[in-house]
C-alpha cells in the first residue's frame, strides 16, 4: 500500500515538477532510442548490496531507490499485513530522528521520501536535487538501518491502516478482488491483501515488527538503484559512506511453493444491496520471468488490456452496452500471479455479461487474431514503452525490478523486438495455454437474489 504522506514545500516541488516535465518532453521527442541507451553500471558491495548506477546529466535530479526482497508473500499466515506494517513504520522515526524531523528535513529541500510494501518486495526511496544528494542518502540510510519502531507510532499506524480497511470494505470492487484472490491463491501467501485483514493486523505485535525487520532487512536483500545527475564515482563513494557499515546478515529462507491451479469452476456470490453487480472472473497466470510473458502481453492487449481497441470493450461495452468499462489483466509477480477480467454491470444483465466474457475468452483461443489486431497491439506496446520510465523515479523503479526478476538489462533495448516477434500463432498458442473458459473463479458482488446468477 502506498503511503506517500510527505509532501515537499511548494517552491521545491515546483522546481522538481518543471524539471520532470522537461525530462518527459525529452523522452517523448527521443522515442524508443532512449530505451536502447539505458545501460546501468552494476556492482556488489562488500556487505552484499547490489548497486545499479545510471548517469543522466540533463536534469539536476537524483533518485535513490531501494528494493528490499521481502513483501507480503513473507508474512506469517496468521499475521498477514506484517511486511506492510514494517514498511509503513520506516519513515515514522529512527533512533536519531523523529518522524517530524524526517519530514521537515526532506520538505525543506523540496524532496520526497517514501516507503511501501507489495507482494514480492518492499521499496524505499528518496528523490532530491543534485545539490541535496548527501541529505537524500543520509535520510534513506537512517530509515533503512535505524528504524525506531516506537510503540506510539506502531499503534497509530496500525489504527490508521485499520481505518483504511474499513473504508475499503464499503467498495464492491475491493470486496470482489479480495474474495477472488482467496479463491485463486487458496493456501498461498498471495491470497492476502498486502495490508492484511482486520483480524490478522490486530494480531501483530511490536515484537513481530522488530523480528520481521531483523530477519528480512539486510544488505544482501537490497537492490539499490541510483539514477540521475551523479557520477559513478560519486555514487560509489556515497553508498560506501552511508551503507558500508550495515552489517551483512543471513539470507532468509524462501518458499518456492507455487499457487495451485484452479481445478474447476468456483463461484462466490456476495450479497450487497446495489443496483449494479461487480464481477471478477479469472484464474492463475504465469510468473513475470516466464518467456511467454511477451506473447501473453500482446494477446491480452487484444483481449481486454487495450482499452477501447480491445475485444472485451468492443463486445461488452460498445455492442451490448453492458458496462461503462471492462478490462483484463495478467499480474507480473515473482511466482505465478493471476489473470482476471473485471467489470460492473446492471444487476439484470449480470448473466449476460458473464456469458459474454467467457465467449470472448473462448473466441481468442479458438481462432487466430486478425492482422490488424496484432499490428495495433504491437504498435501501442512498442510506442508506449518509453513512457514506463519517463521520469527518474519510474526509471529507477523499473531498473530495480528488471534486476529483481532477472530480466537482464538488454530488456530496455530488446523489449520492442520481443514484442514485434510475436505472431498470430503465438497469440493463439498462449491464449489456449493460459486462458481457460471452463476452470475459473467467479466472484459477483451485488443483489444476488435479483441477479439470479447461473453457474
Amino acid at each position: 500500500m502506498s503511503r506517500s504522506r510527505r509532501q515537499p514545500i511548494a517552491s521545491g516541488r515546483q522546481a522538481i515538477l518543471t524539471l520532470v516535465m522537461g525530462f518527459c518532453a525529452f523522452l517523448l521527442a527521443s522515442g524508443p532510442s532512449v530505451a536502447a541507451e539505458i545501460a546501468p553500471t552494476k556492482f556488489v558491495t562488500a556487505n552484499g548490496i547490489t548497486v545499479l548506477v545510471l548517469e543522466q546529466h540533463f536534469l539536476p535530479i537524483v533518485e535513490i531507490h531501494m528494493l528490499i526482497k521481502t513483501g507480503s508473500a513473507q508474512d506469517p499466515p496468521d499475521k498477514a499485513g506484517l511486511a506492510n506494517l514494517v514498511a509503513s513504520l520506516l519513515d515514522e522515526g529512527t533512533t536519531t530522528r523523529t518522524s517530524k524531523q524526517l519530514a521537515e528535513q526532506i520538505d525543506f529541500v523540496g524532496g520526497a521520501l517514501e516507503a511501501k510494501a507489495s507482494e514480492d518486495f518492499t521499496t524505499a526511496s528518496a528523490r532530491v536535487l543534485k545539490k541535496d544528494i548527501d541529505l537524500g542518502f543520509t535520510l534513506l540510510a537512517d530509515m533503512l538501518q535505524h528504524p525506531a519502531f516506537h510503540k506510539q507510532e506502531f499503534e497509530r499506524i496500525r489504527t490508521q491502516l485499520l481505518g483504511e480497511m474499513a473504508s475499503d470494505n464499503d467498495d464492491p470492487g475491493h470486496i470482489a478482488m479480495k474474495a477472488f484472490n482467496q479463491l485463486v491463491f487458496h493456501g498461498h501467501p498471495y491470497r492476502w491483501a498486502v495490508n492484511g485483514t482486520e483480524e490478522t493486523l490486530n494480531r501483530i505485535t511490536l515484537a513481530d515488527v522488530q523480528a520481521f525487520y531483523g530477519r528480512e532487512y539486510s544488505p544482501s536483500q537490497v537492490i539499490l538503484t541510483i539514477v540521475g545527475d551523479v557520477t559513478l564515482e560519486q555514487a560509489t563513494a556515497l553508498v560506501q559512506t552511508h551503507f558500508g557499515a550495515w552489517k551483512k546478515g543471513a539470507t532468509p529462507a524462501r518458499s518456492t511453493k507455487k499457487p495451485s491451479p484452479v481445478e474447476r469452476r468456483t463461484v462466490q456470490l456476495i450479497e450487497k444491496d446495489l443496483t449494479q453487480s461487480t464481477i471478477v472472473l479469472g484464474h492463475g497466470g504465469l510468473p513475470r520471468a516466464h518467456p511467454d510473458f511477451y506473447s501473453v502481453t500482446v494477446m491480452n492487449y487484444i483481449l481486454g488490456a487495450g482499452g477501447f481497441s480491445s475485444r472485451l470493450m468492443d463486445s461488452i461495452r460498445d455492442k451490448q452496452g453492458l458496462a461503462y468499462g471492462i478490462m483484463s489483466h495478467f499480474d507480473a509477480r515473482l511466482m505465478p500471479g493471476s489473470f482476471w477480467v473485471n467489470l460492473q454491470t446492471k444487476t439484470e444483465t449480470t448473466n449476460q455479461a458473464i456469458t459474454s466474457i467467457l465467449s470472448e475468452i473462448k473466441s481468442i483461443r479458438d481462432a487466430p487474431v486478425s492482422d490488424q489486431e496484432l499490428a495495433e497491439a504491437k504498435s501501442f506496446l512498442i510506442g508506449s514503452f518509453p513512457l514506463r520510465f519517463d521520469s527518474t523515479a519510474k526509471l529507477a523503479q523499473v531498473l530495480a525490478q528488471v534486476e529483481f526478476y532477472g530480466l537482464g538489462f538488454e530488456y530496455f533495448s530488446e523489449y520492442p523486438k520481443w514484442i514485434d516477434r510475436v505472431t498470430k500463432e503465438d497469440a493463439q498458442r498462449v491464449a489456449k495455454q493460459y486462458l481457460d473458459p471452463k476452470r475459473y473463479a467467479l466472484v459477483v458482488v451485488g443483489n444476488i437474489a435479483k441477479a439470479k446468477v447461473k453457474y
